[in-house]
């Protein structure tokens, strides 16, 4: 009995090792298996990288079908892999998506026939819809997916033929890269001369008017007027001067602009170079300002008087500041507020937004009136919060339909600075403490064992 014991003690430590063996085999296979049918994962950086906006989870419940996405790459390139990354994210949400790599050498057909002309690019089809990008991140492969969603996109009449700001244009004070937004956002933003056309077409969703630096002709201003009539929304960007035939269309909604342009004494804090810069930081409780928080900045801005046409309603408005007046002379060298010519201590209303209601009509019309046309010019767009007030504005007078909401642009990531106690911490812990751990946990592994011997 005392031998057959010895021999069971022999084989003891070998069937624990055996069934440890067969556990950790079963552990692995069954960690397989759940892993394959309920994918999981988590995103523990810091500013989310590796998951999707809410804006682009969004965009996808709005997929009812299966997305094509072909990437025109070799599939083992780094490129390749990288764009892969990208898209499984969203393959994670939208399970009806199906990836395909074509390298372009391979496949001369199908990238003439896609129109790629860089390596890298992906064609999306969804609906026998297709659109070929040749920016790949996430704000333009979710603008994308949701312009191929649209049944129809919203016309957007930008007036032009009198020196306004183009809305394709490339100067410093055009509005090419607020056209470009529009785009991504599934509109058709195309200029309009009211000279040949006469009228604004029925299919105009909004119409965006900037103050022309030539008259327009009496015919012209009837046309914006009709439009008007018709119920149609306006976005007007008025500046300093002269309103050059516009005159008719203030006086229709009451809108009296204040002397002089506003001065901002909150424009230092934002290395402004002038004091003629409008600050709007604080935001009224009202859907049009809805998920604002950074200041805009509108240089060379007009103010305007708070009261309106009766005919209309004040929605709601964006003022500056209360260390803000509008000066009506030259700003330069040291400046004050001067009561008796007429200068206005802030807060000072800088964006006006006006609604009523048609006999005939079923929506509120609405209007936003805005003292400067800079805050969204090519040169000003990218200030502060100047982007995602503009489009809140366009959003407001869309009544929030078919304006999809885009990701954010990818932002600059924070730099880890440490100061020197966490330096020498981390330096002791990784080079100290953690070696000293594992050393006295291999020494007290190999004294158990000893006496077990």
């Amino acid at each position: 009995m005392t031998q057959l014991w010895e021999q069971v003690r022999r084989l003891e430590r070998a069937l624990v090792d055996t069934l440890f063996v067969v556990l950790l085999l079963a552990l692995v296979v069954t960690s397989g298996w759940l892993a394959a049918r309920h994918d999981r994962y988590w995103d523990w950086t810091a500013t989310a990288a590796n998951t999707l906006s809410p804006q682009s989870l969004a965009i996808l419940e709005r997929l009812d079908g299966p997305l094509r996405v072909t990437v025109f790459a070799d599939a083992p390139s780094p490129l390749a892999k990288a764009i892969g990354q990208l898209l499984a994210r969203y393959g994670q949400v939208h399970p009806q998506m199906e990836i395909l790599y074509r390298d372009p050498q391979l496949f001369p057909e199908q990238a003439r026939d896609a129109d790629v002309s860089l390596l890298g690019q992906i064609l999306l089809e969804y609906r026998g819809r297709r659109e070929t990008l040749k920016e790949i991140s996430e704000r333009s492969i979710s603008a994308a997916m949701a312009r191929l969603t649209e049944t129809r996109s919203p016309w957007i009449a930008v007036i032009e033929g009198h020196g306004e700001r183009a809305i394709d244009g490339e100067r410093a004070a055009d509005l090419g890269r607020l056209g470009h937004e529009l785009t991504d956002q599934g509109f058709l933003a195309r200029p309009l001369d009211l000279a040949r056309a006469k009228d604004v077409p029925d299919n105009t969703r909004l119409v965006i008017l900037t103050n022309p630096q030539l008259p327009l002709f009496a015919g012209e201003v009837d046309g914006l007027m009709r439009f008007l009539d018709r119920g149609g929304n306006l976005l007007w960007l008025m500046d300093p001067g002269p309103l050059n035939g516009l005159e008719p269309l203030a006086e229709l909604m009451g809108i009296n602009a204040l002397p002089g342009v506003v001065v901002d004494a909150a424009a230092a804090q934002f290395g402004g170079a002038t004091p003629a810069v409008a600050v709007i930081s604080d935001y009224p409780d009202h859907p049009l300002t809805e998920g604002l928080s950074k200041p805009a900045v509108l240089p060379g801005a007009l103010a305007f008087d708070a009261t309106i046409a009766p005919s209309w309603t004040l929605a709601t408005f964006l003022a500056t500041g209360e260390k803000s007046w509008n000066e009506t002379g030259a700003v330069f060298g040291k400046i004050g507020r001067d009561e008796v010519v007429g200068e206005l201590p802030g807060p000072l209303p800088v964006v006006l937004a006006l609604t009523r209601t048609l006999p005939d009509g079923e929506k509120a019309q609405r209007v936003v009136v805005v003292g400067d046309g800079d805050f969204l010019s090519n040169v000003q767009i990218g200030t502060y919060g100047n982007q995602a007030l503009g489009i809140r504005l366009l959003r407001w007078l869309n009544a929030d339909e078919d304006l999809v909401e885009l990701p954010p642009l990818p932002g600059t990531a924070e730099p880890l600075e440490m100061t020197t106690g966490r330096r020498t911490l981390l330096g002791l812990w990784s080079l100290m403490i953690l070696p000293a751990i594992f050393l006295v946990g291999g020494l007290l592994v190999r004294w158990y064992r000893w006496r077990e011997q």
